[in-house]
Formats: C-alpha cells, sequence, structure tokens
C-alpha cells in the first residue's frame, strides 16, 4: 500500500462516520418515527407508554386552556397568566429524550410555538391585564393545536 493511500484511509473513514452522524441526526431530529395514516394525517409511532405520555400532556393543555378560559371570563389576567405558565416551555422540558427523538420535526415546531405561546401569554397577561388581548392569544394558540391535530396522529407500532 502507498504512503498517499495509507494517509487517504483516516480520511476516508472520518468522511464515513460524519455520513453515519448526519443520517442519524436526519433520522431523529427531522424524521422521527412515523407512517402514513390512514387518514391522510402523518402517524407519529410511538410504544404504548410514550403514547400514553404525549396524550396525557394534550390533555394537561385542554385543561390549562379551560382554566385560562375560565379567569379571563372572570377578568383575572393574573391567574390567566399563572395558568398560561404552567403549560410554557419550562413544560416542554419534561418530554423524554427518547420520545422527542420520535416526534418529526413538523411537530416539535409547533409543539414548542404552542409552549412559547403559553409563555408570551403569561407575559402579556401579567404587564398588559388586557384580559382581550390574552383570549386572543388564547385563539392563536389553540389554532396551532388545531393545525397540529389536523397534521398528526399518534399510534402504537403493529402487534409483533
Amino acid at each position: 500500500m502507498s504512503p498517499s493511500t495509507r494517509r487517504r484511509i483516516p480520511l476516508v473513514i472520518i468522511v464515513v462516520l460524519l455520513g453515519v452522524i448526519a443520517a442519524m441526526a436526519y433520522k431523529f431530529i427531522v424524521v422521527g418515527s412515523v407512517a402514513k395514516g390512514d387518514d391522510g394525517r402523518v402517524a407519529v409511532v410511538l410504544e404504548p407508554g410514550e403514547r400514553a405520555f404525549v396524550l396525557r400532556e394534550m390533555r394537561a393543555f385542554v385543561a390549562g386552556v379551560q382554566r385560562i378560559s375560565a379567569v379571563l371570563a372572570r377578568d383575572d389576567p393574573k391567574a390567566a397568566a399563572a395558568a398560561a405558565r404552567q403549560m410554557g416551555m419550562g413544560a416542554a422540558h419534561d418530554a423524554p429524550p427518547a420520545i422527542l427523538a420520535k416526534l418529526p420535526l413538523g411537530f416539535k415546531t409547533m409543539a414548542f410555538a404552542v409552549h412559547r405561546g403559553f409563555d408570551a401569554m403569561a407575559l402579556d397577561a401579567e404587564s398588559l391585564g388586557d384580559t382581550k388581548h390574552t383570549l386572543s392569544q388564547l385563539a392563536d394558540t389553540l389554532g396551532k393545536c388545531v393545525e397540529c391535530h389536523n397534521a398528526y396522529e399518534f399510534r402504537t407500532p403493529p402487534s409483533r
């Protein structure tokens, strides 16, 4: 083997390893664990416990939206801020990394936008005290929820 060939071998190994890393990053960051849904939505495929976690989080959003709506009806922006803050980006950190790796980038983008929307809602409700403004933010955030539910479903892998 010539000296120039021996020098190229480590370079080729590095390029191959970088390709493998890039492919894995694409799979875990962009694509996730998905299948074609029966109704045209993207089916995110999760293990039963992971699916239960995601659905539990969504039910918590619904309960939080109900709390925000109730306190806005009583014209209480401070309570709205407290309820919205519970669903902000701080709540996003509770998601296990294994689940995040299975979520497609589009879903993660929408989910983080919803969390950031609740953070903005909390800040504005506290600083402005304008319940109409907070209600408008809530409507925008719910629009993102509707968009996401129209685009994605969650299922478990087929039985083996």
